[in-house]
């Protein structure tokens, strides 16, 4: 449609010659029924919903939706009464009533400015929890959380989420909500996990839908803080938010590191550490080392929605977290605080919120901002020298950071190395003048040398305690110092970081023996502190349970410069079936100790008794026959979805021959359960089986399975890939074969969630030359495509320009 004063195309609206000063009325014509993107404004079975971020307002209307475009809306929504009884948009609800033909209407009003990313509406037949809050200012704010009438009862562990997320952040953070209501909505069809729409979160029913019986104790850990991360972002994003896309972080970084330090005050913070940098360094490690590697803030992009990586928001939180270690809680809280009051209702940078923290600080942050425009991982090498006479430590640090797409030579950066000294055979820490058992030393030039004078003996080195910068330290322990550092350092993550060097040097030696042909030998120190640990008494079990876990073979496969497949899964394979016939004795008796029938409780204690109990399950049932007794007694017997999925996870990796009876048995129970079946298809593309991929085929066309459900790929296509590397890398190339086929399939439905897939095909050049040959044919295959989106066109194309 044209004419003299304006241009419209589906793609863009063009005003010839307009005043200074105009109001502009559009009326346009969607069809939610018809959006498999899944983006704007789509439906959810028979739920009508919106997702906005970052450029989903432009497919509903014609809109300047630049994150900085900062406007208030008022929104009437009309619609049948008996299919859409709910109605529902951002802000407070102002007017409501009824049609003559059977319809009837609502009008909400935001008074906050925002983006339009953060807009929302939903429409449907739901049912709804309430409950309230009441801030500290003594205002009542209304709670309501909905979703589809047969959820209902899984709701309220969210509910509780969100007031104790609430109230968490006006302690910490001062931050008090502004509406009259705060509104939650699962939708069972949703890209990511949740959306912090002002007023009106829109959440993937992942994320929501809890109950003993349906959820495990994971799934309640991860509701927890992706309710509280979509909160805080009603501050730390919303009321202040970004100037442009390239500011991402500005927001997802910092809520990230918010819902982190919820998280942890809401069970171990330890163990929330280690699984924090856990998955740091599975994925966003991974991703600074491939050809997508990008700074925090990046300075360019194709398409979008594929900013949304683990750099922006993971890496992006450990920057947070080390300005909060420079600065001290104390005066970071400060900043914070100016930096609210500051920014209140703008649209703001990275630099705005740094310059903030170097001015209430006082500290100069120029060289710290690097960690915001370059790309990588850095590396630090530690030496150190003991002098027997002067009782000196001396300790030398080396950094460099790898050469990453677009960037070369890169200056020093600022790390806050924190460190602890450890005395072997000792649990009496060493206390720095600081009266503290840690000392963050500020690492700021290439090489650099600190002294720990008057030391009672020789230490041992305590490294990046609680992982205060995100980087990679080269130290040479002996595996004896490491298994000290297992047994008595005090700092959780320095614990399970010993423990796992003790297992990737395993790893990489059971890996030389088997291409030398040599008998297969585990280290000595291994297995006496694997032992140690598991003859510990259960103080902290969820600890103990990290401990105990070897990496993945997807993880080992990263560390090495070419991948060895058959090696690293033989290796793997071997060591978890050694430490089981060496402890099978003391594991057993400790997995007696942890058996209860106690009704299921998701808090702290429960949840790590649970976690050692199915840990030791999990290595016992892989000696076979001798305990798949006990392995079949606990799917049988248990009262919870954690333990009876551990179980069947162990019957389904270890090939019992009633595996294909449980699993179907499994489905039959739980078919009606969406979120469960989602179970049922992760644990069936993980299982370490030769016919594993032609199972998963079979999957693809299995009535419970819609290609169309972003967590049903997810769950079978997604994990095949991420979490099965043995069999995804089989050296026929039927694995990447697979993965283009459906990466083909679904960029036509679905861009955001196809290009997530292609992601398993990217880090082609870590393979051997075979495998690199069939990777990128299949790779070369996407690309030729016809009209392939940017979403997957990007990422492909950089993969092999890379």
């Amino acid at each position: 449609m044209a004419d003299s004063k304006f241009k419209a195309t589906p793609a863009e609206l063009i005003i010839n010659d307009p005043p200074k000063r105009f109001i502009l009325k559009t009326i346009v014509q969607i069809y939610p029924q018809k959006n498999t993107e899944l983006s704007g404004l789509y439906k959810s079975g028979n739920l009508y919903c919106t997702q906005c971020e970052a450029e989903g307002f432009r497919a509903i209307t014609y809109f300047l939706d630049r994150p900085d475009v900062l406007t208030t809306y008022t929104v009437t929504i009309h619609a049948d009464k008996t299919k859409c009884p709910v109605l529902l948009s951002n802000g407070n609800l102002v007017a409501k009533g009824d049609s003559p033909d059977g319809r009837h209407w609502v009008k909400w009003v935001d008074p906050f400015k925002k983006p339009c990313y953060l807009f929302a509406l939903v429409a449907g037949d739901l049912k709804h929890i309430s409950d309230s809050f009441q801030t500290q200012s003594g205002r009542k704010v209304s709670l309501e959380l909905y979703s589809e009438a047969e959820n209902v009862s899984k709701c309220d562990f969210a509910m509780q989420s969100l007031k104790n997320a609430m109230a968490w952040d006006e302690k910490v953070y001062g931050r008090e909500y502004d509406l009259d209501i705060y509104m939650i909505v699962a939708v069972n069809d949703f890209n990511a996990g949740a959306m912090e729409n002002k007023g009106l979160n829109i959440f993937n029913t992942k994320y929501i839908l809890a109950r003993p019986d349906t959820a495990v104790d994971q799934n309640y850990a991860d509701i927890e803080s992706v309710v509280g991360h979509e909160y805080f972002h009603n501050w730390s994003g919303n009321r202040v938010t970004c100037r442009d896309w390239f500011q991402l972080s500005l927001k997802e970084g910092f809520t990230v590191f918010r819902d982190q330090q919820f998280s942890a005050d809401m069970g171990s913070a330890g163990v929330g550490r280690i699984d924090d940098v856990d998955m740091l360094r599975n994925h966003q490690f991974a991703e600074d080392d491939g050809p997508l590697a990008h700074p925090v803030r990046p300075d360019s992009y194709m398409e979008i929605n594929n900013f949304y990586t683990t750099t922006i928001y993971n890496k992006g939180a450990e920057v947070i977290r080390m300005l909060h270690t420079l600065l001290g809680p104390e005066t970071f809280r400060k900043a914070c605080d100016e930096y609210f009051a500051r920014y209140d209702g703008q649209a703001v940078t990275c630099d705005d919120f740094v310059a903030v923290m170097s001015e209430v600080s006082g500290v100069d942050l120029t060289q710290f901002k690097l960690w915001y425009s370059l790309a990588g991982t850095p590396h630090v090498k530690v030496e150190s020298y003991y002098d027997e006479k002067t009782k000196n430590l001396k300790v030398k640090l080396y950094q460099t950071n790898p050469d990453t797409p677009g960037q070369t030579k890169k200056p020093p950066m600022y790390i806050p190395l924190a460190v602890g000294l450890v005395y072997p055979d000792s649990n009496s820490p060493y206390m720095f003048e600081s009266g503290k058992t840690t000392e963050v030393l500020s690492f700021t030039q290439r090489e650099q040398e600190f002294n720990f004078p008057d030391l009672k003996g020789k230490p041992v080195l305590s490294l990046l305690r609680s992982f205060s910068a995100p980087i990679k330290v080269d130290y040479s322990y002996s595996n004896s110092e490491l298994a000290s550092l297992v047994r008595y350092d005090t700092d959780p993550f320095s614990r399970w970081e010993a423990a796992q060097i003790l297992y990737r040097r395993s790893i990489k030696e059971l890996c030389a023996d088997l291409k030398s042909k040599r008998p297969l030998t585990t280290e000595a120190d291994l297995l006496s502190s694997f032992s140690s640990t598991v003859s510990q008494d259960n103080n902290d079990p969820e600890l103990l349970s990290r401990l105990l876990r070897v990496p993945s073979q997807a993880y080992l496969l990263d560390q090495l410069d070419v991948y060895d497949v058959e090696g690293v899964y033989q290796a793997h394979q071997h060591l978890r079936r050694t430490l089981a016939e060496h402890n099978q004795k003391t594991m057993m008796a400790q997995y007696e100790k942890l058996k209860t029938n106690r009704p299921y409780e998701y808090e702290t204690a429960a949840v790590g008794a649970r976690a050692l109990k199915n840990c030791y399950l999990s290595y016992l049932a892989t000696l076979g026959k001798t305990y798949a007794n006990v392995v079949e007694e606990q799917f049988q017997k248990a009262n919870n979805m954690t333990d009876k999925l551990a179980a069947l996870e162990a019957l389904v990796n270890n090939r019992s021959k009633r595996k294909s009876e449980f699993l179907e048995a499994f489905f039959e129970q739980w078919k009606q359960e969406p979120l469960v079946v989602d179970k049922w298809f992760a644990l069936q593309a993980a299982a370490d089986s030769p016919t594993v991929l032609s199972e998963i085929k079979g999957l693809v066309t299995h009535p419970a399975f819609k290609l169309t459900n972003p967590n049903n790929v997810y769950s079978l296509i997604g994990t095949f890939f991420r979490a099965n590397p043995y069999y995804f890398h089989a050296a026929d190339g039927s694995g990447y074969q697979f993965l283009a086929d459906q990466v083909i399939e679904l960029d036509a439905k679905n861009p955001q969630v196809g290009a997530r897939m292609v992601t398993g095909l990217l880090r082609w050049k870590k393979l051997d030359d075979f495998r690199q040959d069939l990777a990128r044919a299949q790779l070369e295959r996407i690309l030729a495509v016809k009209n392939l989106s940017k979403n997957v066109y990007e990422l492909a194309y950089k993969s092999l320009q890379s």
